[in-house]
């Protein structure tokens, strides 16, 4: 029997790219199932990988600079225009500019890395005639709620003294006032359409400093910290705008970029795969396969909330087609993914090892999990043609029934 696969993986973070993942899945597949049709759809969800694959897609230009990094200093970036659209739009990830990748492990405290980079790379897309900025938000090392990105863009937040704020999170909590005079002209006639987590709020007990400030190298005193720094600032925009952003939806994306984007550049956010989904031909691939393989860096209780696996699984389950999820991690409430389209899950880790190990070996784990997780398939593939009920499995006496032994292999 001749199986259809679609391999549709997002990238490991530090590690390796949506299609370094795919090659690698790919590869365990074929180890497993030689004959196997393979299709592939490295999936991208505003994160890094954003605008290479956006410009690649549609016979764009990149243009490569540097910009202000998240820790302050210097790091080489990108932006992009993409080919065949209407108006000249350019195409750039928050990731190439304040991305946590670009935050060395021994400096990862989001009270202080900036989004300035960002706003660096918008004016420089302005310079180059953009007339459109599509901007991917995912994979931040930032919680300044896009304040550095909008002070690069000629905003000022200023204390009660009205003497501007530093750079970071942290320095929001002391806001007083925005200025808005000085604020790039060129960005009132041009359109910024973001690709955001559409779940992630600015502020309150699921806000983004108490959601992913933690992940980003935040103590649990600079949480809190930062989560009143975020309701200030929220109060802040609301003054000086009118543009309520505490709680609007997608707000919180990328250490809260979207409330600056929201509130300060009158940019419009769009739940992530909204936009992404108008370049990948995922459903035609889906319609295709018969079996759909999917992959993150990390699965657990937030995957379901705009996580590359869980929108794989929603459209594949909207086919009726089973889904397998391999992960460099298994966290906490995993389960909850049953109840999002993935049927089946699995870490690619054997072995305690170090984080270092584990991002160096990402390939080979991957590829070996891939493996793994398909030879079980077929094992079940086995135990459904005519004539397998009453086999025995191995050279015991006992026999598993068909059903049990197809689930229990992941």
């Amino acid at each position: 029997m001749s199986m259809t696969i679609l391999i549709a993986p997002s990238g490991f973070k530090e590690s390796l790219t949506a299609e370094e993942a795919a090659t690698c899945i790919a590869a365990g597949v074929l180890r497993a199932m030689p004959g196997a049709d393979i299709l592939k759809a490295p999936m991208i969800d505003g994160g890094e990988g954003f605008t290479k694959t956006l410009v690649d897609l549609t016979g764009g230009t990149l243009h490569h600079l540097s910009v202000t990094g998240p820790v302050g200093e210097p790091v080489g970036s990108f932006f992009g225009f993409m080919g065949g659209q209407p108006v000249r739009t350019a195409v750039l990830e928050m990731a190439a500019a304040a991305g946590l990748s670009l935050v060395p492990r021994d400096r990862r405290n989001p009270c202080l890395t900036t989004s300035y980079g960002v706003g660096e790379l918008i004016r420089a897309a302005l310079d180059a005639g953009a007339e459109r900025i599509l901007l991917g938000c995912g994979d931040s090392g930032i919680n300044d709620g896009g304040a550095g990105m909008a002070q690069a863009l000629g905003v000022r937040f200023l204390d009660e003294n009205g003497q501007p704020l530093a750079r970071g999170g942290a320095a929001l909590g002391r806001l007083a006032s925005i200025d808005m005079t000085g604020i790039d002209p060129r960005l009132a006639r041009v359109r910024i359409d973001a690709a955001v987590n559409w779940h992630n709020v600015l502020t309150g007990p699921r806000g983004v400093a108490r959601v992913f400030a933690p992940q980003k190298g935040a103590t649990p005193a600079q949480v809190e910290e930062l989560a009143a720094a975020m309701e200030t600032y929220a109060g802040a925009i609301e003054r000086t705008t009118g543009i309520r952003v505490g709680n609007a939806p997608g707000a919180g994306a990328s250490g809260g970029l979207g409330a600056a984007l929201l509130g300060l550049l009158s940019g419009r956010l769009h739940p992530r795969y909204d936009i992404v989904m108008q370049y990948l031909d995922l459903d035609t691939l889906i319609d295709r396969a018969d079996l759909v393989v999917t992959a993150e860096g990390s699965l657990d209780g937030q995957t379901p909330y705009g996580k590359v696996p869980a929108e794989v699984a929603r459209r594949a389950k909207a086919r009726g087609l089973p889904v397998i999820a391999l992960a460099g991690t298994i966290g906490k409430g995993v389960r909850l993914n049953f109840e999002h389209g993935i049927d089946a899950f699995a870490s690619i880790l054997k072995r305690p090892c170090t984080l270092e190990d584990a991002i160096g070996n990402a390939g080979k784990l991957l590829t070996r999990a891939a493996e793994d997780a398909v030879r079980m398939v077929g094992v079940g593939i086995a135990l459904g043609r005519p004539g397998a009920k009453g086999r025995r499995i191995g050279s015991g006496s006992h026999r598993s029934p068909a059903g049990r032994s197809a689930r229990a292999g992941l």
